[in-house]
């Protein structure tokens, strides 16, 4: 695809977060489903259209446009942008400074 960031051309990798309600380590309810797109080209982060990530989350054949993305954009309370950390394993976004994913324990 053509990151519509910086221009070039590259793959992308499409994640989905949610918030899960667990009983005893069970999880019973899963919400507030959100599906991202990080580019391999400047490492930018995307929100995908819900549409769309859904259509994918179901194995349908869609191609990702510029319209479909919005641009992901962190900032702390001093208002300077804070850099997200991506667990590569469970795919959680944590922007505070830890050196180990809250969720599944694999270091950032």
């Amino acid at each position: 695809m053509s990151c519509p960031g910086c221009g070039q051309t590259g793959s992308c990798s499409v994640f989905m977060t949610y918030t899960v309600l667990l009983l005893f380590f069970i999880p019973c309810f899963k919400w507030n489903r959100r599906y991202f797109v990080r580019t391999s080209c400047c490492n930018r982060t995307y929100e995908l259209s819900f549409e769309k990530g859904d259509s994918i989350r179901r194995g349908d054949d869609s191609d990702i446009y510029a319209s479909d993305l919005f641009p992901v954009q962190d900032y702390g309370s001093n208002g300077a942008y804070m850099n997200l950390k991506h667990c590569d394993n469970c795919g959680y976004e944590n922007a505070e400074d830890f050196d180990f994913c809250p969720k599944c324990g694999k270091p950032f």
